[in-house]
């Protein structure tokens, strides 16, 4: 039982010096028990002896399991992805309060039998019973196991060959316990066996723990192997959903271009987790343009089939000439009667290069940033809660004048994260604090390198998108 000094602590991985320093000390007491045992001279007569040598032997063949044990607990498991959650943990096993090695030896020439009383225990009899014959003791074995222990012991007694393997038996009571057995002949002044001896351990516990480890660690592998196949999917699905275009992007694509549009996805701090963060910037058939940025809630392939579901349904509707206000209702629409519910942001925008008059709408998400002569703002939310969140809700529209020259963010919030000490409009503000610099860049690509550059370095647990548009002439 644990001193109540350090009952409270919380258990901490062992160090390797201290590891080390175990598989040393394992090492040392393998080979001081393995003198002993040479050193002991074992005689015929010697019973006393005989049970020295063979507890010699299982300390030997126990310390050498440990050494292994030490030596895995040292390489311990490779790394894996955070999006995989580790099974909890197998129930202690109490050490049950009996012995775990007993004796036994039978005289060929008397059928005399002998067992400690400690065997007694491990099979659960009783000594008053008896100790059963060599012939008979293969009935307390599982079926199974039974003729591996008459092949034992027929190599034993005919060819002289030492026993040393398990079993499993079947007590009297109806429990299964798991015994390791090592034996030898015992030879008479003829050269002929005269009788056997044996020593037997019950190894339950030890094979129930082995066991346990290597189930785990056989689930811990299929779940390293699930969250991988999931990884690459939800990387495949995102990289086939996201616009094709690269750099920047001219819309619309007949003329010289209205606007300089350059976008990039920064991935989280861990790359394992793959979201639903979304840009796009489509040429809408009436020579307007369509801008949107968007998040749905969840990581891996489901958030990312989402995504792919919300944008396309986007990019259809702003084909057909929805205006972004209505077309945030049947977002929401679409997203409440989904088979996996979730909810999600989003801005979308439409351009009109001919009155450069931006129209646009937004579900719980971050306002577009307007940068104008070397200084910027958050334009004014219309009304719009996150999607997915209320049944029927509407979402107003705003509209913005623009003028060449102007520069449009737009961006999700993993781009700026959030925390205890930093809010959202922290994020903003650092981001409306690059008004000089992104109005003196020569394109939108190059916007969003400094973006890139202010946030890209930052430990962010959410993936992020930032979009720039500059309004040319």
């Amino acid at each position: 039982m644990p001193s109540h000094l350090f009952a409270d602590r919380p258990a901490q991985p062992p160090e390797p010096g201290s590891v080390d320093a175990l598989i040393s000390q394992t090492r040392r007491l393998r080979g001081d028990v393995d003198a002993v045992r040479r050193d002991t001279v074992v005689d015929d007569d010697d019973a006393q002896g005989r049970w020295q040598r063979a507890l010699c032997d299982l300390a030997v063949h126990h310390l050498d399991d440990l050494r292994e044990h030490l030596g895995q607990l040292k390489e311990g498991l490779p790394p894996v992805p955070e999006t995989v959650a580790f099974p909890q943990a197998a129930p202690e096993i109490v050490p049950e309060a009996q012995t775990r090695v007993g004796s036994a030896e039978w005289n060929l020439l008397t059928d005399e039998v002998s067992w400690s009383d400690e065997l007694f225990q491990i099979f659960g009899r009783s000594p008053e019973s008896g100790a059963p014959p060599l012939d008979e003791l293969g009935s307390t074995l599982f079926s199974e196991d039974q003729p591996l222990l008459t092949a034992w012991v027929t190599a034993c007694l005919v060819d002289g060959r030492p026993i040393d393997g398990e079993f499993r038996i079947v007590r009297a009571d109806g429990r299964v316990r798991t015994l390791h057995m090592r034996g030898e002949p015992v030879l008479d002044s003829d050269g002929c066996t005269a009788s056997m001896w044996a020593v037997m351990r019950d190894v339950s516990e030890l094979r129930r723990s082995q066991r346990a480890v290597r189930e785990s660690r056989d689930s811990l592998q299929r779940q390293r192997e699930i969250a991988q196949t999931e990884h690459r999917l939800a990387v495949e699905l995102q990289e086939a959903v996201l616009p094709p275009w690269r750099g920047s992007l001219r819309l619309p694509h007949r003329d010289a271009g209205t606007l300089d549009v350059a976008a990039h996805y920064l991935p989280s701090a861990t790359s394992a987790l793959i979201g639903g963060d979304w840009y796009d910037a489509l040429e809408l058939p009436d020579g307007s343009s369509m801008l949107t940025v968007g998040d749905l809630t969840g990581h891996g392939v489901t958030a990312t089939s989402g995504m792919a579901m919300m944008l396309g349904a986007l990019r259809g509707m702003a084909m057909a000439g929805i205006a972004p206000g209505p077309l945030m209702g049947w977002l929401n629409q679409l997203l409440e009667t989904s088979v996996q519910p979730a909810l999600g942001s989003a801005v979308c925008c439409r351009y009109d290069p001919a009155r450069r008059v931006l129209s646009w709408a937004q579900a719980g998400h971050p306002a577009p940033l307007l940068f104008r002569r070397g200084s910027g703002r958050a334009l004014t939310p219309p009304e719009g809660v996150l999607l997915g969140a209320t049944s029927g809700a509407s979402y107003g529209q705003a509209e913005e004048r623009l003028e060449v020259g102007d520069l449009l963010v737009l961006h999700t919030d993993g781009l700026t994260p959030r925390s205890i000490e930093f809010s959202r409009a922290d994020g903003t503000e650092r981001l409306l604090a690059l008004a000089p610099r992104l109005s003196a860049a020569r394109s939108a690509q190059d916007c969003v390198r400094l973006v890139v550059e202010e946030f890209g370095e930052s430990e962010r647990e959410d993936d992020a998108c930032v979009l720039v548009a500059r309004v040319g002439g």
